[in-house]
């Protein structure tokens, strides 16, 4: 996900010489609120698609995918707010509604949740992952019976973490606020190639040992483009660790060129493309209009691209109506349709209720189309993370 605030307090926090003070501290904040806020000219055309992306099979509410060696929900459940007060509003009295959002998810075979060691705000740093330790542990008490939940977490590549032992360290501490014995999905957060490449090698070696010791049961990386995808694979697999998943903002107000290069990359490679942000941070919600704004930081941005999304939006809308679904269903299934496993966040009951019925059909090919002409007409849209590397 994003890496906002949260992660700047981090390195104030953490401050440990002027370099990289000047190197991280000077560029966080504007780097972090241009990645969603930077724009994509309206004459760019991302969407020339092969034809075999519209080769899928079906699938259904209780099927699973293969991820590496792992057995998941075609869409998994994103945990970015949960702990995020300053972009979600989050507050500690959301906790109850949360484990119901987490049961309700299980219940109806979805078994993926996605998280990362720097969600939580303040000192409510790491609370995601502590909460979703404790309703594994309230879950399996009130069900009496073991789950196959896979944790995804993804871990930060703060400065600080400069060797493999570290990250092995930051491993172990995921592991102890969740309770559990061995995480899914270790995953780097971002690459550090653009502004540290001598970090990135002590990252990856700190992939390979959390691997080696059994502390993760597959590794992945978030935020990779397509060169730096291809070297981290490589190197993973001359050492015998197999790349299982990449992370990137996917959704029909992100994608691009580069994401699409990203998926037949993975493809071709075996490895799983999660995506997140599938709503785009709810503008594709249909919820949202120049007039009615969310709270929050999210407010300036929307205000920005909503204008330019009426394409987009009209036609999302369009195929809702006449399947009798939501926009946010529609656009969740777009993602699930290209092979992804999107991972849309989750706040409450009626949104798990909302996402969970994103399962059980599937888009046409020309509805795919259609959405997919929306967006390229739609003169307003979201450039890629700028922590995603080349």
């Amino acid at each position: 996900m994003v890496i906002t605030y949260h992660i700047l307090q981090q390195h104030i926090k953490k401050n440990k010489t002027v370099l990289l003070t000047n190197l991280y501290f000077s560029s966080f904040i504007t780097m972090a609120l241009s990645s969603y806020c930077t724009l994509l000219p309206s004459n760019i055309n991302p969407f020339s698609l092969p034809s075999s992306l519209f080769n899928f099979s079906p699938f259904f509410p209780s099927q699973k995918v293969k991820m590496g060696p792992l057995t998941v929900s075609p869409m998994g459940f994103g945990t970015w707010a949960w702990g995020n007060q300053l972009l979600w509003g989050y507050q500690e009295s959301m906790d109850i509604e949360l484990q119901q959002v987490f049961n309700l998810a299980l219940d109806n075979g979805v078994n993926l949740f996605d998280t990362a060691d720097s969600y939580g705000t303040g000192r409510l740093n790491g609370q995601s992952e502590k909460l979703l330790g404790k309703f594994i542990t309230e879950f399996q008490e009130q069900k009496g019976s073991q789950r196959d939940i896979v944790i995804a977490t993804k871990f930060a590549a703060y400065p600080w973490r400069l060797t493999p032992q570290q990250f092995v360290k930051a491993c172990r501490a995921s592991l102890d606020r969740m309770q559990i014995e061995q995480i899914g999905i270790g995953q780097l957060h971002w690459s550090t190639a653009n502004y540290a490449p001598l970090q990135e090698l002590a990252l990856w070696n700190g992939l390979v040992a959390m691997y080696e010791k059994g502390l993760v049961k597959a590794v992945g990386v978030s935020n990779y483009g397509p060169k730096q995808l291809l070297k981290i694979h490589d190197y993973l697999k001359e050492r015998g660790v197999p790349l299982c998943s990449a992370q990137v903002q996917f959704s029909l107000l992100s994608i691009g060129k580069d994401q699409l290069e990203i998926k037949s990359i993975c493809d071709s490679l075996g490895i799983r493309l999660i995506a997140y942000s599938p709503l785009g941070l709810g503008m594709l919600t249909g919820k949202y209009s120049p007039s009615k704004l969310p709270s929050g930081p999210r407010a300036l941005l929307f205000k920005q691209i909503l204008p330019g999304l009426d394409p987009l939006l009209n036609s999302l809308r369009d195929i809702a109506n006449k399947r009798r679904k939501t926009m946010s269903q529609v656009a969740i299934n777009w993602c699930i349709c290209k092979g992804t496993i999107p991972i849309p966040g989750v706040k409450s009951v009626k949104q798990a209720k909302e996402n969970l019925g994103a399962l059980g059909w599937r888009l046409s090919s020309d509805e795919l189309l259609q959405l997919e002409y929306a967006a390229q007409e739609s003169p307003r849209r979201m450039i890629q993370n700028i922590f995603q590397t080349r």
